[in-house]
């Protein structure tokens, strides 16, 4: 490095990296910076970049661990740093780029030595790296406060950068930089068991200077999202097209973050992704996913995606004491949120902004076109076996909270979907939404039972089901032909495990055969249970929308044999009776027509006799209503959950040896 252009190859030799993790002491004030940080290097954009790149100046960086606790090279650094980047805003506006050049290759090197301490020493330690004056081992509670100003004044500059200056062309890398450096100082999570309210990182950004910036930071990091920004480009053959002039040709890729290209944006914007998007809506999920308990540590964060509201709004439902946060313009959210839900990490911010922004829900909830925000979910779950777990349950966990709104189970019966292309088990031409919720939840629910066997998945698609069942409505037949396949697909599996049980008490058995009884029993426990919510699901419709379900009445009538053997069990006794109710009604009617009846003709006699229907001679049961309530501990969820989509998706590389908040070699 150094004022010539630097490949990896070299960077073990460069004699300015040698002298900064040498064993002498640099003053921030020394020429020495310039000439460091006067380098042309393409930093690396994909994580087996990012890991050939730490590879490649490993043996430098464990020197530097070891020195810089007597030459104190590293807090002098941060100053070179916080002291450049305090002008980064003016220098922008005035297109000081060589200042913007030297600012971001200060943050650069400061990023990738912050993140080998961050992996490699615990928490305390890397605090201590800050000391002015590591040698001096007196007064060694000041040298601690000392190091703790310098982490929270490089905490805080790194957020000024990105709520302060302005994304230009010859900006957008500082962007994504001071995004990627905050992630990598908040990625001590991953490396210890300490729980963030007692960490002093998370002490700092929490309750320190940055929290003042907390309203004003969630809504650049949210609109960076939602603009998903390409990086800059370049136009071909344009040799005055670079922002720098008289450096060397290599720089516009530096600043550029070496997305710096040929061609033009229309041919060239598609090949690449929105970079500060993808990391500033990491960033956010980690800042709102930490800290949740208000007793342990407030977090002003959270408190500010919670609580805005949509700037197409003339009025506020809030009172005053719940004034919003700020504004986000929740038409281009909403449409952002659905072009991009494919993304784990887009359908978590969505689940949040659901079940948390209460002005974003009702947003959501008064949309005509819902279907761009259920369809995309609906794909996530057809595609289950191909998804994490992870993303499985917050795509339910959405249809759950969607479906706590009648307004909402109302709607999607009357929106009509066409030639569903991701939809390949069997040829629809059309199908209400409704419909086809419906058939992509069974479908899951079959998927859970035959392999995940997790009762928590299942039990949230039922809830959904059972929120929707009173507002069923014009059932697909193909529709009404798989919910009623689930119902005897699960009743054949009782029978299996009801006749295993059997056996294995007259038999007698091991140990381990005990412990496989027990699995039985569980395996009864649950099947009885899914088998009970479908019945009370079937019952709910038919007693609310019989008239309005012809296609789901001529599927019960012709797989009625399935219930006759559970017309005595007292699991399912009492609901059953309603059920057989409904089908003696229509056999009575189908029976007194002489007349060998086409199926058309069956279809329309059901028609007729529904219209006479007499409700009442059903029995009352409770409504189905169920609420989505988060667990008591979300962090447990929530933070490995987050973590992990930083693991995979920041495109940096993780030392995986060192991670103890989950498993890097799982899915997420």
């Amino acid at each position: 490095m150094g004022a010539n252009s630097s490949s990896m190859s070299d960077l073990h030799s460069n004699e300015y990296l040698n002298q900064f993790v040498g064993k002498v002491a640099v003053s921030p004030n020394d020429p020495f910076w310039n000439q460091l940080l006067s380098f042309t290097f393409t930093p690396p954009r994909t994580c087996a970049d990012c890991r050939l790149l730490e590879e490649s100046v490993q043996s430098l960086l464990q020197t530097f661990l070891t020195n810089n606790l007597y030459t104190g090279n590293y807090r002098s650094l941060v100053h070179v740093f916080v002291t450049r980047a305090t002008e980064l805003k003016a220098s922008a506006q005035c297109e000081n780029n060589i200042f913007t050049w030297q600012t971001f290759n200060a943050m650069f090197i400061l990023r990738c030595v912050t993140k080998y301490f961050i992996q490699t020493v615990t928490e305390d330690n890397f605090v201590k790296q800050f000391q002015s004056n590591p040698q001096d081992s007196s007064g060694e509670k000041q040298q601690e406060d000392n190091a703790s100003h310098a982490l929270e004044k490089l905490l805080n500059v790194l957020v000024e950068i990105v709520v302060d200056v302005p994304i230009l062309d010859f900006t957008y890398a500082i962007h994504v930089e001071a995004v990627n450096t905050i992630l990598v100082i908040l990625s001590a999570q991953m490396f210890s068991a300490r729980p963030a309210s007692k960490s002093l990182i998370y002490r700092l950004i929490m309750q320190g200077k940055c929290s003042i910036h907390a309203f004003l930071l969630v809504k650049v990091l949210l609109q960076n999202f939602v603009k998903q920004e390409v990086p800059p480009y370049r136009i071909h053959g344009d040799s005055h097209g670079s922002i720098i002039i008289g450096l060397a040709s290599g720089l516009w890729n530096v600043l550029t973050l070496g997305y710096g290209r040929s061609g033009s944006q229309k041919d060239q914007s598609s090949e690449h992704r929105a970079v500060l998007a993808s990391q500033s809506l990491l960033l956010l999920l980690v800042l709102v996913n930490h800290c949740t308990s208000e007793k342990d540590l407030p977090n002003p964060y959270r408190q500010a995606l919670f609580s805005f509201s949509s700037s197409q709004e003339t009025t506020s439902s809030s009172s005053a004491d719940e004034a919003p946060a700020f504004k986000v313009d929740c038409s281009k959210l909403f449409s952002t949120l659905c072009s991009t839900l494919q993304d784990d990490n887009t359908t978590l911010l969505l689940y949040l902004l659901l079940h948390r922004n209460p002005n974003f829900r009702t947003y959501v909830l008064s949309r005509t076109d819902v279907d761009t925000l259920v369809m995309p979910i609906l794909k996530i779950l057809y595609q289950a076996p191909e998804r994490s777990s992870h993303h499985i349950y917050m795509a339910l966990i959405i249809l759950l909270i969607l479906s706590e709104d009648d307004l909402f189970n109302e709607a999607v019966h009357y929106i009509v979907i066409k030639n569903i292309s991701w939809y390949t088990e069997r040829s629809i031409s059309e199908i209400s939404l409704g419909g086809l919720l419906v058939l992509v939840v069974i479908r899951t629910i079959q998927f859970n039972i035959t392999r995940m066997r997790d009762k928590y998945l299942h039990t949230n698609c039922l809830a959904a089901l059972a929120n929707m069942s009173s507002h069923f409505k014009a059932l697909h037949p193909y529709v009404s032909q798989r919910f009623v396949s689930l119902f005897e697909h699960l009743a054949k599996r009782l029978t299996r495990v009801v006749d295993q049980l059997k056996n294995r008490r007259t038999s007698g058995g091991t140990d381990s055969e005990d412990d496989f009884s027990t699995d039985l029993m569980l395996d009864l426990s649950v099947l009885e249970e899914v088998l009970r919510m479908v019945l009370e699901i079937l019952n709910s419709c038919l007693t609310h929308q019989l008239a309005h379900n012809p296609n789901l009445v001529y599927t019960l009538l012709y797989k009625r044999h399935v219930f006759e053997a559970f017309r005595t069990h007292p699991t399912f006794q009492d609901i059953i009776q309603n059920l057989e109710t409904v089908l003696t009604y229509f056999s009575a009617r189908l029976d007194a027509t002489d007349a060998h009846l086409t199926v058309s003709e069956v279809y329309e006699l059901i028609r007729e006799a529904s219209l006479q229907w007499p409700r009442d001679k059903l029995k009352k049961f409770p409504e189905l209503k169920f609420k989505y309530v988060e667990e008591e501990q979300p962090e447990e969820f929530f933070i490995p959950y987050v973590w992990s989509l930083v693991y995979h998706y920041s495109d940096l590389y993780w030392n995986t040896h060192n991670i103890i908040l989950f498993n890097p070699h799982k899915g997420t």
